[in-house]
């Protein structure tokens, strides 16, 4: 009985992460049985080439590695004392929480709670996430229109409804990453927004004490612009975020090129299944479900049917989704049970200089 109730305890407290599995699960099933899906698998199995599975599982664990390498760099500008086991458990806490909520949007302050833990001001490590966060964008975008564009007569002839993704990718991706630039370089523009919302709760009787929590919250603020301020003046440390983001995303990118060859297929070049991937991480990123889900199923299954012929699309993108989402699963829990555990930092925070 005792249990029982500890089981129930510990559902009830990760209601949302359960259903997430569930839903997740329940699309991957949905494209398995009503597609014959399970049959191929089998067949598939049988035949498969496990050494570039292997390549597949060391591109995801190399992109962990480098998420976690970028935030420490930028975490290295606002505090030396910064540690890279702990960028890699937060980038890690990132990924866990991004899979578990719709847009990607728990992620982000989740990193932000466990900073602030380990030893980190509020307000600095919101800026540092916010760049990290912007660096990520603005290379995924210019990256896959790079590869888009370099393999464009590939795609318009393959690929149904190009045009429209074009566009809703574009959007919905330069829209984010103009508002997360606008805010974290316009402190008269954060600072009117925090008027405002303080007021409205306040209206709401949501917020009591409106000038004390509008203090608390600008103290954070000015923070947060001190911390953005040293971060732009440090464009080497840009420059070399952007450059192992680059590797970061290759990385990724080739994950479903092992795929391919892990099932025997050779014919497709490197690069044109990279740009594939490319567009569709962009592309699925604003779905509004956790970890995408319906959305990078359905975006893999799009570009990439051409590739994985005689009845393996499905079968693919089931290990494809295993190794970029459900894999995130498992190390994302660890690392954050060990986030939890470590020790907060004594830490000196560099100061605004103008």
């Amino acid at each position: 009985m005792h249990m029982g109730s500890r089981l129930m305890k510990s559902i009830r407290k990760n209601l949302f992460g359960v259903i997430t599995l569930v839903l997740s699960a329940g699309v991957l099933l949905a494209f398995l049985f009503s597609s014959d899906g399970i049959n191929s698998l089998k067949e598939i199995s049988k035949t498969i080439q496990y050494h570039w599975l292997i390549w597949a599982v060391l591109a995801a664990v190399m992109a962990w590695i480098l998420e976690g390498f970028v935030l420490n760099m930028l975490c290295k500008v606002v505090y030396p004392e910064w540690k890279f086991r702990y960028s890699f458990c937060i980038g890690m806490v990132g990924v866990l929480y991004s899979a578990l909520t719709p847009f990607s949007t728990g992620g982000q302050p989740m990193q932000i709670y466990s900073m602030h833990r380990l030893g980190m001001d509020t307000g600095a490590a919101g800026s540092i996430i916010a760049m990290k966060t912007l660096v990520y964008q603005v290379v995924l975008v210019l990256y896959s229109l790079v590869m888009v564009i370099w393999k464009l007569p590939f795609f318009q002839t393959n690929i149904s409804g190009f045009s429209f993704l074009t566009i809703f990718g574009l959007v919905c991706n330069s829209t984010f990453i103009f508002l997360v630039l606008l805010f974290c370089i316009s402190e008269r523009l954060t600072d009117n927004l925090l008027h405002k919302g303080i007021w409205l709760f306040h209206k709401l009787h949501l917020c009591k004490h409106p000038d004390e929590r509008y203090e608390k919250i600008h103290r954070e603020l000015s923070v947060f612009h001190g911390s953005s301020f040293l971060l732009r003046k440090s464009w080497k440390i840009y420059f070399g975020a952007c450059v192992f983001t680059v590797v970061q995303i290759a990385c990724t990118c080739l994950i479903p090129y092992f795929i391919y060859r892990s099932f025997g297929f050779s014919q497709q070049p490197v690069s044109v299944i990279m740009a594939a991937q490319a567009y569709v991480s962009m592309v699925s990123a604003f779905v509004p479900l956790p970890g995408a889900s319906g959305g990078a199923e359905g975006s893999f299954v799009l570009f990439f049917n051409t590739f994985f012929q005689n009845g393996t699309i499905i079968p693919a993108m089931v290990v494809w989704r295993t190794l970029t989402y459900y894999l995130n699963f498992p190390v994302g829990c660890i690392c954050t049970y060990i986030a939890g555990r470590l020790p907060a930092l004594s830490l000196s925070r560099v100061q605004k200089t103008a």
